[in-house]
Parts: C-alpha cells; structure tokens; sequence
C-alpha cells in the first residue's frame, strides 16, 4: 500500500473546498452528470489516478450505467457502446488532458458545435481541467 504523502485536504482546505465547490457547480449546470463522470473517468484513466478511477467507476455503476461501457472506456474510439455526442466529449477532454501534445485543435473542437451549447462547451473544458487538477494532486500526494 502506498502511504500519503501529505494529507492536502487538510493543509489546504482554503483551496480544496473551493474546487470541490467548482465540481458542485458543474454537476448542476446543463451537462448530465453520467456525461460529466464519463469524463472524470476517462481524464482518470489516461492519468493513471487509482483513487479517482475507483470513485467514477463506482458512481457511473451507480448510476445504472453497464459494466461493458466502464469497460470500453479506454477503447471508446473504437466502441460501439459510446454516442456521437459522447464521443465528441471524450475526444475534447483527452484534447484538453494531452493539451502540450494536442493543442486542442479545430478538428477536435468542430464537432462539439454539432451536440453541444456554447455553456456546454465551458463546462466540459472545466470539468476536464478541473479533474485534470484532481488527479495531479492525488497522484502526486499518492492518495
């Protein structure tokens, strides 16, 4: 097991509770929250964050979402279980996660015009930067 580096959520409330709140603010914004945790998977996965996979798996599950689509997450290119819109939103966040190597081009912006509002496009850009922050803090603190 590995151990805590620090216990940051409490040597930094001051800013840990205001992300937390960020997170409130976007799970009552218009984005469901299935697409949002979707993301926070997805964004989890590709940063290898153990605890926040755990979490976001365990709340699709929850959900109702089905196994076989937490499974295909990883491969979700190549999927049949995610929709166009969801596709497009998995393709912006690993945009926004790989930033230095992708640059968040046009032709992975484009096709969000095509599913989602202007305050959609925001909220996804947020929710994935937002648990990009996440798990950097917890990987790095070995939560």
């Amino acid at each position: 097991m590995i151990e805590l580096r620090q216990p940051y959520y409490e040597l930094s409330p001051n800013v840990i509770k205001p992300m937390r709140q960020a997170l409130q603010g976007l799970e009552n914004g218009p984005l469901s929250n299935e697409l949002i945790e979707l993301v926070f998977l997805r964004v989890s996965q590709i940063n290898g964050c153990a605890y926040c996979l755990e979490m976001h798996s365990k709340a699709l599950r929850k959900s109702g979402v089905e196994q076989v689509k937490l499974d295909s997450l990883a491969g979700w290119k190549v999927s049949h279980q995610f929709t166009e819109k969801e596709r497009a939103a998995l393709a912006w966040a690993e945009a926004i996660t790989l930033i230095a190597d992708s640059n968040a081009e046009d032709d992975v912006y484009q096709p969000l015009l095509q599913f989602f509002s202007a305050e959609e496009i925001v909220d996804l850009t947020l929710a994935a930067s937002m648990m990009n922050a996440f798990n950097r803090v917890a990987v790095g603190m070995r939560q």
